[in-house]
This record gives structure tokens, C-alpha cells and sequence, in this order.
């Protein structure tokens, strides 16, 4: 049953509970006033602050004895005492401890018994006083819990699950991490919803794709879909490294003792090579998209080079076509979380979000626009759906110019070659700054100046068909707008934003946790081009992406790049580009060798997501225009080099 229709009946029997009551005891006038807003009307500073370690029912470590991860909780005093029980907000993290929360890289602390003072980031301060628990959990192999770390795997979703479990009174828990005292959460009705940025967020991801019954919305934050796509795009890594460094860099100093055999099979099941491994199906929440009961409110930077924006249209679209009520954001920003670049707004939406769907409250968040994207610094639009309705890809067909290297992007079938030379010391920066000039390096193909605007709006893909000289080569897809903007400077240390002295507070303090947090404002650049969206492959894996195989030179290949989603209009007068090149420097890794690659133009495509279709792109570019003259166009600086840790 679609997650909707769920939901509705279950609030549509609330609703009619509490008018019946209210029918019984207050004046007609007063019976009509249903609640639409959870306010703050609970202690902060005198909410009970606990600690329960869960059994997960796992021995990751091996040790003979059960897994239990531990469980901070925040919840109002008030509710318990009046035989009331309350919704939570949870959080699971692998950084409470090791690397910090938010924008302020906060961590957990305690009190010298044991007990939570601390909580990193807003939830707790703002939505404990409005009636809701706040649960910070340790994942697997972090900070106070047992286990191992193993990058999004069984072992994590089920330390997190097993807490949805135990507050809807299906595992158990205890006072302390050996032995203690058996704990049940009578205090909760069990309605949970899951928030989390970056691998918090991927947590919740995993968790809804289980399927748990009690979690009724999850709330991911620029999170991973699937950890393949983390480290590799069609067989072209992504990074130098593996998630058996990523679980060492989290491990607890414990879990870094006794998990060493965890850490082999990370390393053994996610070989170098991009190929696709048992290792990665387990970490595939897509494939599991028709297990998800949870509403999903999603949010991510469109220019986010470290979770990359393929998780979100993927995931996005699996969702869709399981009936999942969803919702979602795109920022300009890289890798940021919405409380830090459109704050207000945020914990606005988020509370009618949780008033919505943990509370049942008819408040008309569901009945908003699906979508929020920012189309400037700080402006936003909406959308009734997301794609928009009318929506359809357009192929597009790159043709060959008067110049080598600078061709033409129409909708005609086109014939001939280009050919460029791998250039691994090379970016999308450097491509795009110098589309119009023929270049050694790529080949880049432009619209004539656009007669009217067109919408880019989810995910494209570019067919390629290509002929290397070398036994392995690498290629990229990068669509850029042509013109002048003023854009989030995502390239920036911070990704589009700077952070400010002066601090504005969301909920309650105490001593030891405050609600107050810096101010940050957009940082931006004005640019001749901006890159909307990108994406890459190893040419050996054209055939299947669990087995890559060495190139035969001489020989054609053709292979499809999945770009990342986007949401981008290129305006009247602007120019779309398509730029196909080798090794896109500090965004993919180059191959073994250093391939020239001749590319078959009549067998190469764009389909491009626009609003209005074909159709839409044959009317902005019916004109006609003579070619760009050569000229170095002005950008962001090349993308730099991520480390890669999917965190703040």
C-alpha cells in the first residue's frame, strides 16, 4: 500500500479521536480548533536525559558476546508524568565521537555519571520542548557502542534498527553496556522519524529500505543511495581509497582492536578495479526502494562533489515508483546542510514536517509544492512535483564544427569524429573555460545562444561511442551553461557558504548544550560559465559493471554516463554545452595508461531531462548564430581534491 494512503488513514483516525473528545468537552467553537503546530511548552532543562544499550542480535567482533549500541535519549519529563506518550526524532551517527556534528564540529558529551549533556546540533534544543524525544544512537563500532564499522553494511542498518525495534517494544535494551538492568521505552508510541546529514542521512536510507515498522519518515541530508556510487562511477573510482579506510577512520579505539577481520573483508570485497561485488549489493538501498514504508523529505547541494548528486536521482526515482511520499530540496551548495544556508525556512519546514508525520497534524505540509530549489544565491522557487509535469528527455547530438575539438549540440543526427588526448592534469574547469577554443584535451559541443529559457531538471545520460589507443581509458560528460551568473561559490573550503561570528538560537539552552548557533551567509562568484551537471566511466566497463576488461586498441566501444540530477535553467541568450573528455582531475582517478580516444559522433547522445522536451529545445534554438569565438571564459576554481569521508 502506497505510503500516502497509510498515512491518511492513520491521521484521519486521530483527527476523528480528537474531535470526538473535544465534540464532548469543549464549546462548539473550541471543538473546531485542531492543532496544527507542536509549541514549546516542556522543560528543556529538566528533561531526562538517559543512556539504554541496545542488543542488535549481531557478534560483529566476534567476541562470543551480543552487539549492544548505545542510545543517548532527550525527552520532556512532563508527558510520562501525565500518562502521555511521545514521538522521536533520532539521529544515528558513526561521529558522535571522532569527528563532530554540524557546521561547529560538535561532539556528544557527559556528565560524570554517564549521562548526555551535550547533544550535538538543534533537534534536541528545539524539539524536546515541543513534545518530542530526541535519540542520538552510536553506530556499530562508534563511540559508546560494540561492534564493528562496516561502511553502511549489515552491521550498521541493524544497530540502528534494532533501536526503531526496541521503541516500538521489539528488541531489547539495558542500563548498561555488559549486564545492567533490562529497559523497556514505554514512554514512546514508537513513532520514529530519521534524520541525518552525509552518513547519518545514508543510515536512514538503509534503515527505511528495511522496511521497519514504526519508522514513519526519514529526513536524509545529502546521503548515499548506494556506497558503489560512493566510491566509483561505472568503474571509474572516484577516489583513492576503499571503506576499510573509511571504518578506520571512524572506529572507536575498541572497535579498532577486534576488528581487523571486518576490516579485511572491506578492503577484499571492493577491489580497485570498479568492479561490482557481493559487497556492493549489500550496500545498494535502491534495489530495496519497494521495502520503504517512511515518508522521505530530501535534501541535498546540487554542486555536493562529495556525496554527488547521482545518489539523489537515483534514489528519488525509485521512491517515485514505489508510491513513496517524498519531498525535497536543492541548494546551490556543495556538501551543506540546510540549517546552514537557508535556516529559518529549514527548521520551519522540518517542524511542520514532523508535526505532520509523527504528530498527525493536518498542518498542510503535505499539501505544499514537492520541491524547493534555488535558482540564485538565496532565491528560491518551487515546484508542484519534482521533475516538473512535462518533463521529458530531449536527444540531443553533438556535430562536428569548423574548428577540431569545437563543435555544435543540436537535435539532427550528426556524422563524423572528434578525438582528444587524456590529460589527467586537467578538470571540467579547465575544459569549460576553454570550450571555445580547440584544445587538445576534450571536445566540447554548444547550442547556438538560447532564444528562450530551458529547464534541466533531473538526471541525464550521454551515450558515447568511442575508440582508444590504449588498453584502459576513462571518460566524462560535463553539461555546461555558457553566460554570465552570480553562483554559490561551491568550490570554496566551506562549499557556498561563509560562517559568521554573531549566533541566533533555536530552542533551549542549558549549561552544558546551547541552542545558540553561528550565522552563516552565501558566499558567491560571478562566473562566465557554470558546470550544471557531470558524470564519468572506465570504457572498460561498457559491458557490465561487475567485470571491467582491458580495452582492445583500435577497437569501438560504447558506454552510457549516468550525470548527476540537477535542477538548472540555462537563460535566454546563455549557450548549453556538452564536453566530452578523459580524466577529470581530483573528481575521478586516471587510468593506467594515457589514451587518445577517437569519439563517433553519429553514434553519440545526450538525453537531457527538459521541461517541455524536444520541443522546447527546438524553439530556443531555431535561431541561428556563427560559432563562439575563441576566448577563455572566467569560473570557479578547479573542484578540490575531497577527502573522502562522507561527513561535515
Amino acid at each position: 500500500m502506497p505510503k500516502r494512503t497509510r498515512f491518511t488513514t492513520w491521521r484521519t483516525l486521530v483527527t476523528a479521536a480528537v474531535a470526538t473528545l473535544t465534540a464532548a468537552f469543549l464549546t462548539p467553537a473550541a471543538a473546531q480548533a485542531a492543532p496544527r503546530e507542536s509549541e514549546s511548552v516542556y522543560s528543556y532543562a529538566h528533561a531526562i536525559r538517559e543512556s539504554v544499550w541496545v542488543d542488535t542480535g549481531l557478534d560483529a567482533d566476534g567476541d562470543g558476546r551480543g552487539d549492544r549500541v548505545a542510545a543517548d535519549i532527550v525527552r520532556p519529563a512532563e508527558p510520562a508524568r501525565q500518562g502521555r506518550k511521545v514521538p522521536v526524532i533520532m539521529d544515528a551517527s558513526p561521529y558522535y565521537s571522532c569527528c563532530g556534528r554540524g557546521n561547529e564540529s560538535q561532539r556528544k558529551t557527559y556528565d560524570a555519571h554517564g549521562r548526555v549533556v551535550q547533544m550535538p546540533l538543534f533537534y534536541d534544543n528545539y524539539f524536546v520542548p515541543r513534545g518530542y524525544a530526541f535519540v542520538g544512537v552510536d553506530l556499530s563500532g562508534t563511540n559508546r557502542s560494540d561492534g564493528c564499522v562496516d561502511v553502511g553494511g549489515r552491521f550498521e542498518i541493524q544497530s540502528a534498527k534494532a533501536v526503531v525495534d526496541w521503541l516500538n517494544g521489539r528488541a531489547r535494551a539495558y542500563t548498561g553496556r555488559t549486564g545492567g538492568t533490562p529497559v523497556k521505552a514505554g514512554w514512546t508510541n514508537g513513532r520514529t522519524g530519521m534524520i541525518g546529514k552525509s552518513w547519518d542521512g545514508t543510515i536512514a536510507n538503509g534503515v527505511a529500505a528495511t522496511g521497519v515498522k514504526g519508522l514513519k519518515t526519514i529526513v536524509p541530508i545529502s546521503a548515499i543511495s548506494s556506497w558503489y556510487d560512493y566510491y566509483f562511477a561505472e568503474g571509474a573510482p572516484l577516489y583513492d581509497g576503499g571503506p576499510d579506510e573509511l571504518a578506520g577512520y571512524v572506529e572507536s579505539t575498541g572497535a579498532q582492536a577486534h576488528c581487523a577481520a571486518v576490516r579485511e573483508k572491506l578492503a577484499d570485497g571492493s577491489p580497485p578495479s570498479g568492479d561490482w561485488t557481493p559487497l556492493w549489493t549489500e550496500r545498494d538501498y535502491v534495489q530495496d526502494a519497494d521495502e520503504v514504508r517512511a515518508s522521505v523529505f530530501l535534501v541535498h547541494g546540487m554542486q555536493d562533489l562529495n556525496v554527488r548528486t547521482r545518489h539523489v536521482g537515483q534514489w528519488w526515482d525509485a521512491l517515485a515508483r514505489n508510491g513513496v511520499e517524498r519531498k525535497i530540496w536543492l541548494s546551490q551548495t556543495g556538501h551543506v546542510d540546510p540549517f546552514d544556508f537557508r535556516r529559518g525556512a529549514w527548521v520551519d519546514t522540518l517542524h511542520r514536517w514532523f508535526d505532520h508525520e509523527l504528530l498527525g497534524y493536518d498542518n498542510g505540509v503535505d499539501r505544499e509544492p514537492m520541491a524547493d530549489i534555488e535558482r540564485h544565491p538565496d532565491q528560491w522557487v518551487t515546484s508542484a512535483a519534482w521533475p516538473p509535469h512535462g518533463t521529458r528527455a530531449a536527444v540531443l547530438r553533438p556535430a562536428a564544427g569548423d574548428r577540431a575539438g569545437v563543435g555544435t549540440l543540436g537535435l539532427r543526427p550528426a556524422a563524423g569524429t572528434e578525438t582528444f588526448t587524456d590529460d589527467p592534469r586537467l578538470s571540467e574547469t579547465d575544459w569549460a573555460a576553454h570550450v571555445t577554443t580547440s584544445t587538445p584535451e576534450k571536445a566540447g559541443f554548444l547550442t547556438v545562444p538560447l532564444s528562450h529559457a530551458v529547464r534541466l531538471s533531473g538526471s541525464s545520460r550521454v551515450t558515447v561511442t568511442a575508440t582508444p589507443t590504449t588498453t584502459s581509458a576513462h571518460l566524462s560528460a560535463v553539461l555546461v551553461d555558457i553566460g554570465p551568473d552570480t553562483i554559490r561559490d561551491y568550490a570554496d573550503r566551506a562549499e557556498g557558504i561563509a560562517t559568521l561570528t554573531d549566533r541566533t538560537c533555536w530552542g533551549e539552552s542549558t549549561a552544558g548544550d546551547s541552542a545558540c548557533f553561528k550565522k552563516t551567509e552565501a558566499k558567491t562568484a560571478a562566473v562566465d560559465y557554470t558546470v550544471v551537471s557531470r558524470g564519468w566511466a572506465d570504457l572498460g566497463h561498457h559491458a557490465w559493471p561487475a567485470d571491467g576488461v582491458p580495452l582492445v586498441p583500435g577497437r569501438a566501444y560504447t558506454i552510457t554516463l549516468d550525470l548527476a540530477a540537477t535542477d538548472h535553467v540555462v537563460p535566454a541568450g546563455h549557450r548549453l554545452a556538452l564536453i566530452i573528455a578523459g580524466t577529470d582531475k581530483d573528481l575521478i582517478d586516471p587510468p593506467s595508461t594515457t589514451p587518445t580516444l577517437t569519439v563517433d559522433l553519429s553514434r553519440t547522445t545526450a538525453k537531457v531531462p527538459l521541461v517541455g522536451g524536444a520541443a522546447a529545445f527546438g524553439r530556443a534554438t531555431s535561431g541561428s548564430a556563427a560559432a563562439p569565438e575563441p576566448t577563455v571564459l572566467d569560473g570557479l576554481r578547479a573542484p578540490r581534491a575531497v577527502r573522502h569521508v562522507p561527513a561535515d
